[in-house]
């Protein structure tokens, strides 16, 4: 399996999915500094949960000395989702506000850079095969969780637009296991289990567990 050099930007609590786009407001220097190298190499950046906190940040800074030193220091986990990202705006004290277009899981295999931002070599991590009974379930599944997010969001038009579109109509199984879950709030630790997840039908097993635990509370 081929090897990818990815930039990681940990940030507690957030687990990205492929598929989707990350908006970001970026200020602390180091992470200003990774945009501007993977904006100019191609390297494709991540957005991940962490695992613990290394390093806190010093307490009662003013505006300026938070936008002229690092913050706080993470281990990020080492399943993640990464894409290119873009450059939306840079304001005039140098904040960037960008978009990352989240493509691919990856799993971190060797730390290659660490200051002044964190780079991992990386390996792709797809989903395992499916039999052609099992996409024939994928796609049962995929049915029972549309209606079932139908069902419980009649009170929010804009989801109901969305769901009902042909584009989440005609989603891919694949795709849609991994993109219904920017419509859930779950605790991350889940949300990570479900990422390290390879199976498409086991991350929509779950979220129609789920959804069917919410119908009955």
């Amino acid at each position: 399996m081929s090897q990818k050099d990815v930039a990681l930007f940990p940030i507690p609590r957030c687990v990205s999915f492929p598929g989707t786009t990350f908006p970001l407001h970026v200020f602390e220097p180091r992470y200003r500094a990774m945009v501007k190298h993977c904006i100019e190499t191609g390297t494709y950046m991540a957005v991940c949960h962490t695992q613990k906190e290394v390093r806190p940040a010093k307490s009662n800074q003013s505006r300026e000395e938070a936008l002229n030193s690092n913050q706080a220091t993470y281990k990020p986990y080492d399943v993640f989702s990464a894409g290119p990202c873009e450059l939306r705006e840079e304001l005039e004290d140098g904040r960037m506000l960008i978009h990352v277009h989240l493509k691919q899981r990856y799993h971190a295999l060797a730390e290659q850079q660490t200051l002044p931002f964190s780079i991992f070599s990386c390996e792709e991590f797809p989903d395992r095969s499916l039999s052609e009974e099992e996409l024939v379930e994928a796609g049962q599944l995929k049915e029972k969780i549309l209606n079932r997010l139908l069902a419980i969001t009649v009170s929010a038009p804009n989801v109901q637009e969305l769901l009902k579109s042909s584009e989440w109509q005609e989603k891919d199984p694949v795709d849609f296991s991994f993109e219904l879950f920017g419509l859930l709030q779950l605790n991350p630790e889940i949300l990570q289990q479900i990422l390290e997840s390879d199976s498409c039908i086991e991350r929509m097993q779950t979220a129609l567990s789920i959804l069917n635990q919410s119908r009955q509370g």
